[in-house]
Parts: C-alpha cells; sequence; structure tokens
C-alpha cells in the first residue's frame, strides 16, 4: 500500500488516464486501477482484454493490470504490442472489456491508459471512469480485495485478424499502383502498417509501395514527437514525400489510431477534408446497400463546414457533437451513425464498432484516390474550400472575463451558442462571407482553444486577430 495517499484526480481525466510514469503511474497504482476497472464493468469470471505500446513502461504496466485484474476475478486476455484500434478489434469481436497502455501522442516520460466496455464503448468520467478512479483510491488505501475465485491470463495474438478484417471493409485490390511514404514516428504504425498495407501478417499483397519512414518500435521518440497535428512533426514526412516522387504521405501517431495525410506536393490535406471524403464513401456504400435508409453522419463542431455540407448533399444527415472520442462514440451508438469525423483526425466508423480508427480512414483515402484520375492536391483542394486558422490555444486566467469581452464585441454582428464552449457565427448575407468561431476552454489546463473559419483567408485572418486580441487582452 502507498505511504501517502495519490490523488488519483490529477491523471484520470476526462476521456482516459494520462500520467508520468513513476510519480504517477506506477505499478501499484495499474493494479488498483485494473481491480477498480474489473469491478466496473462485471468482469469476474469474464474476459478482459490487455494491449499495450511500445513505450518502455508499458510492457510492466500490462503485466500489473494482469494481476490486478486476476485478483478481482478477470480472465485475462494478453494481444501484447498493438495500435490502440487494435484493442477495438479485440473488444468487438470477442465482445469483451479491454484496457490500452498508451500514451498516444505524449512525449516518453508519459504513459497511460484507455478503457473500453465489451464491444468498444468507450468509458469516460461521466460513464465509468470516475468510478474506476474513486475504486482504485480505495484500494491504494485498503489493499485489493481478491475474488473467491482468481481470474486466468493467456495470450492471443490479433493483428492478422485485424488485419483481414479492415482489408474486408475497403477494397484496395483494384486501385492503380500508387506509391505511399508512410511516418509511423516510432509508434505502432510501424508494426500495423506492414500488416494492413503490407503482406507481414500473410496478407496478399496490394498495388502498394510503401516507403518506411520510423518504423522502428521506440518509446523514446528519437526522431521526432508521434504527434503529427504539430506541424513541425510533418516534416520528414513532406521532405520524404517530395524527394521519393509519392503518390501521397500518411503520417500516424504514437497509437496509431489518428491518421495524418499529405499530398504530392508535401501540403497536408486537412481532417476535415478527409473526414468529407470518407464521409462520402461511407454514405454512397450504405446507400448502395439500403436505398431508403436514413443515414446518420457526426461531426464535432470544429470541423469546417465542408463536412457537413459535403454529408447533406449526399442525402444524409449530419449532426453536429461537441468534441471528445468518448462522447463521439456514446453518439455514435445513439444516433446509430455510419461515419463520425473530427477536427484532431480521429474517425470513427459503425462498421468498427463505433470505435475510431486510423489505419480504415487512411485506407478509405487510399481507395478514393486510388480511383481518382487527378493528383491528390487536386482532390483535396476540392473538399478544403474554406480558411481555415488551425486551433490556436492561449492561456487565460479568467475565461468567463474573456467571454463577456467576445459577446459585447461581437453582440450585433452575430449569433452565439454555448453548446460546447463558445461559438459565435456571423450574420452572413451570403454564403461568400460567412465566418464562425469557435472558443473552447481545455479541460485540463489554463487555455482557451480558438478556430475560426471563414469563406476567404482575408476573413478568416480578420476574424482571427480580433478574436485573439479580445482573448488577450
Amino acid at each position: 500500500m502507498s505511504p501517502t495517499p495519490i490523488d488519483l484526480s490529477q491523471f484520470v481525466k476526462t476521456y482516459d488516464v494520462r500520467g508520468l510514469v513513476g510519480s504517477q503511474l506506477t505499478a501499484e497504482v495499474v493494479e488498483a486501477l485494473a481491480a477498480a476497472f474489473v469491478d466496473e464493468v462485471d468482469g469476474a469470471g469474464s474476459d478482459v482484454i490487455v494491449g499495450h505500446d511500445m513505450r518502455d513502461s508499458s510492457p510492466e504496466f500490462a503485466e500489473a493490470f494482469a494481476r490486478g485484474a486476476q485478483a478481482r476475478g478477470a480472465n485475462v486476455v494478453s494481444i501484447g504490442l498493438c495500435s490502440t484500434d487494435e484493442t477495438y478489434f479485440a473488444s468487438g469481436t470477442l465482445n469483451a472489456p479491454a484496457a490500452m497502455f498508451t500514451a498516444s501522442h505524449n512525449p516518453a516520460t508519459y504513459n497511460g491508459i484507455k478503457f473500453s466496455r465489451a464491444g468498444a464503448q468507450g468509458i469516460s468520467l461521466d460513464t465509468g471512469l470516475a468510478a474506476i478512479r474513486d475504486g482504485a483510491s480505495a484500494y491504494l488505501s485498503t489493499g485489493i480485495t481478491p475474488a473467491p475465485v482468481a481470474g486466468g491470463f493467456r495470450q492471443l495474438d490479433v493483428v492478422a485478424g485485424y488485419g483481414e478484417y479492415l482489408r474486408g471493409m475497403v477494397e484496395l485490390g483494384d486501385i492503380r499502383p500508387l506509391r505511399i511514404v508512410v511516418d509511423a514516428g516510432n509508434g505502432m504504425g510501424g508494426l500495423t502498417v506492414p500488416a494492413v498495407l503490407g503482406t507481414a501478417a500473410g496478407l496478399p499483397a496490394l498495388p502498394l509501395e510503401i516507403i518506411p519512414l520510423y518504423f522502428d518500435l521506440d518509446g523514446t521518440f528519437p526522431n521526432h514527437e508521434a504527434n503529427p497535428l504539430e506541424p513541425a512533426n510533418l516534416v520528414d514526412l513532406q521532405n520524404a514525400v517530395v524527394e521519393h516522387g509519392a503518390d501521397l504521405g500518411l503520417a500516424f501517431d504514437g497509437d496509431a489510431d489518428r491518421c495524418f495525410v499529405v499530398d504530392e506536393l508535401g501540403h497536408p490535406v486537412g481532417p476535415s477534408a478527409v473526414a468529407a471524403i470518407v464521409a462520402l464513401r461511407e454514405i454512397t456504400r450504405v446507400r448502395a446497400a439500403t436505398p431508403d435508409a436514413d443515414i446518420v453522419v457526426l461531426h464535432n463542431l470544429i470541423t469546417s463546414r465542408i463536412v457537413a455540407e459535403t454529408i447533406e448533399a449526399a442525402g444524409a444527415t449530419a449532426v453536429r457533437t461537441k468534441v471528445g472520442h468518448s462522447l463521439i462514440k456514446d453518439q455514435m451508438a445513439a444516433t446509430g451513425a455510419i461515419f463520425g469525423g473530427e477536427h484532431s483526425a480521429h474517425y470513427y466508423f459503425r462498421d468498427f464498432w463505433g470505435a475510431d480508427n486510423g489505419m480504415l480512414a487512411a485506407m478509405h483515402i487510399i481507395a478514393e484516390f486510388g480511383h481518382y484520375d487527378g493528383p491528390l492536391s487536386e482532390l483535396g483542394t476540392r473538399f478544403t474550400p474554406y480558411a481555415l486558422s488551425g486551433e490556436i490555444n492561449t492561456t487565460v486566467a479568467d475565461v468567463p472575463s474573456a467571454y463577456s469581452r467576445i459577446v459585447e464585441a461581437f453582440a450585433s454582428t452575430a449569433e452565439f451558442d454555448e453548446f460546447d464552449g463558445l461559438t459565435v457565427t456571423g450574420n452572413q448575407v451570403q454564403d461568400d462571407a460567412f465566418w464562425w468561431f469557435s472558443v473552447r476552454p481545455s479541460n485540463t489546463e489554463p487555455l482557451l482553444r480558438l478556430n475560426v473559419e471563414a469563406a476567404t483567408r482575408a476573413d478568416m485572418e480578420r476574424i482571427r486577430d480580433r478574436v485573439l486580441a479580445l482573448i488577450r487582452a
């Protein structure tokens, strides 16, 4: 037991566990979290899946999790090294709860846990993670109470099954030959890309030439952080695409559940454009199978306007959601949506248990482009008609005051809603003058996050600069 109480609320976040190795996350803490997780999902006597990424601490933590889960009677199914979406695959196919050890794109000093209920259903603070936190705190104080019957342990390799399942969802055998540079960032894409897009898992060869960049699994991230959302971490991929004359580039984050796309010129294809392209493909596929179906597609409130426009033009219903992956998984189930897209490059699929899957999104882009006659830059431009600022973070001590300044400044020219933070939409007279922006407080830091979109870059920059001045006043 711990000599002093540990405040788990410092690293049990809104959607997952994410903390510093040693000072916050320890083997003892992980055992307690595992025991509380089994309690929350009624896992005694049933399978509970555990997988882990390539971070140095991940194997030790996966073993600690197994001890805690078995102590409370769960039968642990270890799938070993894997991407986060492989744990969703295992959770879906086995219909069992799962825990994935990863800190995603965070630096090497961090680790964490992403929990799922059976069928890859998300768990957030509001849907069970708070109870896991509180149960773990109790176990750290009193010790883990052993179940009447300890759980078992077995190992399971899911890589080949995962690759075969994804190949069954997106046909890539009939596309034109493509040369693709893939930057795995020393993360789990180094394992999953050869298995799914190559032949490493025993699947047939595809008409793809994969040029690997940083495929060695290394949780110290010796080349760059595995966070493609930061422009600096895309530079190596952008240069390699141009150098090799590739048709496109793909970059995965540390646990390979997010994918970013670069065109043949080395320019990023934004996540909103990717979301629009994949949404259109999924709508077309479902409509072909069930012509009269009521089709719903989700997008969070800070994706580009083009996403909702594409969904509605295809005859589907676009549903706007708040930001956050566990929340969107809940909404996928509640609405029966076939697809969901986020600005952060999380993409959710009904036929993947409503969970997000970066590899599946990449395969859709490859398939769409593989039947397209022009360059990817041309295709990407079609789905990027408006100017976006990207997310701009500002440290703010008094969020309500910043909100008040914004509302006062735009009261006569805009409409407001507080669906998720503050969204301000201009009273537009015509489509070519539209603009909107979103200001959202961070869940974990004293930050305000600003996103702006407008019909023209000049208007976007004008609104962006005006709002930033109000935020930073």
